[in-house]
């Protein structure tokens, strides 16, 4: 099983989109204004949005995109004008990120894991690899 794309909701897909094309995100995929589906610069996954009427209740989505130069691409969008509720910080899990919103309020985490994405201290081995061997 891999990962194909993640969707989230939208009440103004266009000036969602916008957003993620400042991200750097390439746009592959444009329905009016119901649906837009981009391709991530590094990998295979895809994002897109899907229009709604309202956004969810409660603190809704978190999307996560990793980036090897966070730091120099947090200074990047700040200066072409996008506005990040914090900075590049180191967090005790091991990973480091900066947070901003989308157009819908849906969090967005830039950061940098490297190995510790997948291969955390911690990480629990519960399935062995004669059941599910590496590709």
């Amino acid at each position: 099983m891999d990962l194909n794309q993640v969707t989230v909701p939208s009440t103004n897909v266009a000036a969602s989109a916008e957003f993620y094309r400042r991200l750097g995100l390439r746009q592959i995929v444009e329905t009016s204004d119901d649906y837009a589906r981009f391709e991530c610069p590094d990998g295979e996954a895809t994002f897109s949005l899907h229009r709604v009427d309202r956004p969810p209740a409660g603190s809704g989505v978190v999307v996560y995109f990793e980036c090897d130069d966070l730091d120099e691409r947090v200074a990047q969008l700040k200066a072409a004008g996008l506005r990040f509720d914090s900075d590049p910080e180191d967090k005790r899990w091991l990973w480091r990120e900066a947070y901003l919103r989308d157009p819908d309020g849906n969090s967005i985490c830039l950061f940098r894991a490297g190995k510790n994405r997948r291969y955390p201290p911690w990480r629990v081995d519960t399935v062995s690899s004669s059941t599910f061997p590496e590709r």
